[in-house]
């Protein structure tokens, strides 16, 4: 797991060394293992390594046997040991043991049609000097990032925006869409990001530059081919998906340790992984003050089953507070709740206790139907279809067990989930929490609403979506826009990639392994929501391998402390400066005097909803995100960087 960057000029006028080494320095903390770079007269490549796969022989950039095809890459082939194979009965000759070489073999004997052939999660360039092309890629869920922005006919790419702006070519300037599009769907959607003229290579694509021009296709396409009914081998092929899964990502030249959030899905991974590694299965949790937000009684329990080494990183609202400025400069993005900070806590843990690979459980809700957003929209349909149902109280009880049906605030709810767009709107189950975070814009300054006054996200968003979408059943089409607006830009991004890397340590994700993904996707709804019963094949197929304390529970919602993080009940004092009238005011994105009603409701503690909780995250994270990158673009923060492990000159050491 890497981090790389670099520059294809559409004239042959060459990339220097320094502005190479100034976007490796600031993608440092992605690879602290080694560096390396390829200056030529059209393309420069830079690289920084965390090794994990074939140590002493793996560093980059590497080419094939002539130098005529070079790579940067970052991420993990988990097949490359059974590809290896089948190119060197194919005459490929081999001089390292790590899987980045598989890349370039492949490419060679495969071209793009490689790509189908790949299990794992990955973004890389390929130069071939022998088209002067460049061949960017990026994994089928988004798991790995890669920017890229087009400058005066030159194309500059890396795996972070700041190593964009290290260089020197790419100005750093707000996007106001993609900014919008944050408070919209609590991350910009790709290509788009909240920078103007830098863009994000959408999952599941590739991107061919050539002759100046940079030409995006499509190689892998979500698709929900649902079945009527189960099939009879439906838990043994589960059961195999899952075994190998997880056996593909201990492939490691270091131990691999696990997250531990005390749900069903991170015990899974845990508890295979503990039965398959060759090392005693180190386990890392987050804990919380909070009871509301604790589950540190589960991730005990999970722990002392597998015998597994466990560390806990308790978090207080002030530990969130601490660390959010470095969370915002490593997302890149401003944020809608500090659910990154525990993460990046979490990550600088495992990196303290030697651990640089960890399993973790992101993308099984949305291939089991796991969370509320599901059963709120079957809930809604029902309610729909049969308006005079007298049972509408009592599910709404059964679905939210914290709210009195009959009193105000369960009125309020019911009302809210229930007018919140007709069954026939392609977005009709996310248009409540789409609603619910939109409420930000009311603290819009006049400037950014006259901006964006002709731009419609939703209506962008239905526009986008595939023509086979009108065909899927309504939870399956709930799947697919939790997958594009949520865990690809969002989960897998913010929350995911940028907290783990920022300490350098690599998150893999076994339940998005993508042949489990399509046996999923053809379940029939009915084996993965049953009733309100989430994850409900996942679960039977659990049955023998957690506790049953953990298995029976019902979801609980990953969160952390939004307003209690920066209010004791004063503001933190960087909190009081980003909020203050003049810094609002140059940074032109918020009204400074409905902020300031804001922060005397949360002073007062006042402002305890989730609307305003998500307000108040949103505006202190968007000012110091403006204030990082818009203000202060020249900011690197890695030192300098170590000598090189590569320098290569027209594909050969220099």
């Amino acid at each position: 797991m890497c981090g790389f960057a670099g520059i294809a000029r559409r004239e042959p006028r060459g990339v220097a060394a320094g502005t190479l080494d100034r976007m490796a320095a600031a993608l440092r903390h992605r690879g602290p293992d080694g560096c390396g770079r390829y200056a030529g007269p059209r393309v420069g490549l830079a690289h920084v390594r965390l090794s994990i796969i074939d140590v002493a022989g793996g560093a980059q950039p590497l080419g094939n046997e002539d130098g005529s095809v070079l790579i940067v890459y970052n991420g993990e082939v988990y097949n490359y040991l059974e590809l290896r194979e089948e190119l060197i009965a194919a005459g490929h000759r081999f001089r390292t043991r790590c899987d980045t070489e598989v890349l370039v073999h492949g490419y060679e004997e495969w071209g793009a049609g490689m790509l189908n052939r790949l299990n794992g999660q990955f973004a890389f360039a390929i130069y071939d000097r022998r088209t002067e092309s460049v061949f960017l890629v990026r994994d089928r869920f988004g798991v790995r990032p890669l920017f890229y922005s087009i400058v005066r006919g030159d194309l500059v790419f890396a795996s972070e925006a700041k190593a964009l702006f290290a260089s020197g070519e790419v100005e750093a300037a707000v996007d106001p869409v993609g900014v919008d599009q944050v408070f919209t769907f609590w991350a910009a959607r790709p290509p788009r990001t909240v920078f103007r003229d830098v863009y994000s290579l959408e999952p599941g694509c590739f991107a061919v530059w050539q002759h100046g021009r940079l030409l995006p296709r499509r190689y892998y396409e979500l698709d929900y081919p649902e079945a009527r009914e189960e099939s009879t081998d439906a838990l043994p092929t589960l059961d195999g998906l899952l075994g190998t899964g997880v056996a593909l990502r201990l492939r490691s030249d270091v131990p691999v340790g696990g997250y531990l959030s005390g749900g069903l899905d991170s015990s899974i991974g845990c508890a295979l992984a503990a039965r398959a590694s060759p090392y005693p299965l180190r386990t890392f949790s987050v804990t919380f003050d909070d009871p509301r937000l604790d589950e540190r009684e589960f991730q005990l329990l999970v722990a002392e089953q597998l015998h597994s080494h466990h560390f806990v990183q308790a978090i207080r609202p002030g530990d969130v507070a601490a660390v959010f400025p470095d969370v915002v400069w490593h997302a890149e993005t401003p944020l809608v709740r500090t659910a990154p900070a525990p993460m990046y806590l979490l990550a600088r843990l495992t990196r303290e206790h030697d651990i640089k690979v960890v399993l973790t459980g992101e993308g099984s809700d949305e291939l089991f139907l796991g969370y509320d957003l599901f059963k709120e929209t079957a809930l809604r349909l029902f309610c729909l279809r049969q308006p005079q149902s007298r049972s509408r109280p009592r599910l709404f009880e059964r679905l939210y067990p914290y709210l009195d049906p009959r009193g105000r605030r369960g009125d309020f709810w019911q009302r809210f989930f229930l007018d919140a767009g007709a069954p026939g709107d392609p977005l009709f189950s996310h248009l409540p929490r789409f609603q619910l975070t939109s409420w930000i814009k009311e603290f819009y300054a006049g400037d950014l609403r006259a901006t964006l006054a002709a731009t419609d996200p939703l209506a962008d968003l239905r526009a986008s979506l595939p023509s086979r979408f009108a065909a899927w059943s309504p939870l399956n089409r709930a799947a697919y826009l939790e997958m594009v607006t949520l865990l690809s830009p969002y989960l897998l991004a913010a929350q995911g990639d940028r907290m783990s890397l920022a300490h350098g340590v690599e998150g893999r994700y076994p339940f998005l392994d993508h042949r489990l993904f399509e046996f999923a996707a053809r379940l029939p709804t009915g084996s993965k929501l049953r009733g309100f019963q989430e994850k409900a094949l996942l679960r039977r197929w659990a049955r023998d391998q957690v506790p049953a304390q953990v298995r029976d529970r019902p979801k609980q919602p990953y969160r952390a402390p939004d307003i209690p993080a920066f209010f004791t009940p004063q503001p933190v004092e960087y909190v009081r400066e980003l909020l203050d009238e003049a810094s609002l005011a140059n940074t032109g994105m918020f009204d400074p005097r409905a902020v300031a009603g804001l922060v005397r409701r949360c002073t007062a503690g006042a402002a305890t909803g989730v609307r305003e909780n998500q307000a108040l995250v949103a505006i202190v994270s968007a000012q110091l995100w403006h204030r990082q990158f818009i203000n202060d673009t020249a900011r690197v923060r890695s030192g300098p960087l170590p000598a090189p492990d590569v320098v290569l000159a027209d594909g050969v050491a220099a």
